[in-house]
């Protein structure tokens, strides 16, 4: 299920769930079932990552730079695999209308029909990023769509869920710091992998070459950072709101690594990373709200 990856796919939620309960009243239960669904999300995503790159041959167990997976272990067969992976979109589905049902009262209403619509979209984003004829995540398109889910939507899409409404265009500016945060653990990720990827996957390390990746990487820290700086900014001045500014030392230590490092050793930057957005996620989030008590 590659669990190391789990947090990042709760930084955007918690943070969109953070933010409107600053503003709102937000459902206990409907806060629940959109962080489970953001976890069944992910683990469908990761598990369907890996079904795709065995069935074309792209996981072969002597070229991991990270840790070996079960299909190239042997582990278990494919027709197994594909049930587990059938299983996590039941588990997806299932818990994303529970979100629907709890927030909504009904699956029929305008904002209903919206989340639904951002439901199948995420389902078929993470199933498709290596699985089926055409995978956008060997075009290297990979970064688009974990800005997008894990930063637009996974944040605007959790405060629309709790709140019912998106009241100003200020909070696409935290939607942009986490999706350029998601984006940089999928691009360390990629670093990490230029060897084996170049034989089939045109990711942009693959295209851009190792130092061009790794001044896209500090750009997309940056931006992460600079964003969520200029929402606080705009929302107030209290120096509560900037709780997220402890995290700052992580992010300077895995940058200093990530340069300091190539292949395999940077492999422990990918759950560092994930750790470092997670906190700085949930920080920025709880400044709001702790602001209120």
């Amino acid at each position: 299920m590659r669990l190391r990856t789990l947090p990042q796919s709760l930084a955007g939620v918690s943070l969109g769930l953070l933010l409107a309960t600053a503003d709102y009243r937000v459902n206990p239960w409907v806060a629940f079932f959109t962080l489970l669904t953001a976890a069944f999300l992910q683990i469908l995503s990761n598990t369907a990552n890996e079904l795709g790159d065995f069935q074309k041959g792209t996981d072969r167990l002597e070229d991991r730079k990270g840790p070996a997976y079960t299909l190239s272990q042997g582990l278990i067969s494919e027709k197994g695999y594909k049930a587990m992976v059938m299983a996590y979109v039941v588990l997806s589905v299932a818990s994303g209308l529970a979100m629907v049902w709890f927030s909504f009262g009904t699956f029929f209403s305008y904002g209903a029909i919206i989340t639904l619509l951002l439901g199948f979209l995420a389902i078929s984003g993470a199933v498709k990023y290596t699985l089926g004829r055409n995978p956008y995540g060997y075009k290297g398109y990979g970064d688009l769509n974990v800005f997008i889910y894990f930063g637009i939507v996974a944040v605007l899409g959790s405060y629309f869920v709790a709140a019912h409404e998106i009241p100003n265009w200020f909070l696409l500016l935290p939607a942009v710091s986490v999706g350029c945060l998601s984006a940089a653990v999928l691009n360390v990720n990629n670093i990490r992998d230029m060897e084996s990827d170049a034989l089939t996957r045109r990711t942009i390390p693959v295209r851009i070459g190792e130092k061009k990746a790794k001044i896209y990487h500090t750009a997309l820290i940056a931006m992460g950072w600079i964003s969520m700086t200029a929402y606080t900014f705009v929302r107030a001045f209290d120096w509560w709101h900037y709780m997220f500014a402890v995290t700052l030392p992580l992010f300077l230590v895995h940058l200093a690594k990530v340069w300091k490092n190539s292949g395999k050793a940077l492999d422990p930057q990918l759950p560092f990373l994930v750790i470092s957005n997670f906190l700085f996620s949930l920080l920025a989030g709880l400044g709001f709200v702790v602001f209120l008590i």
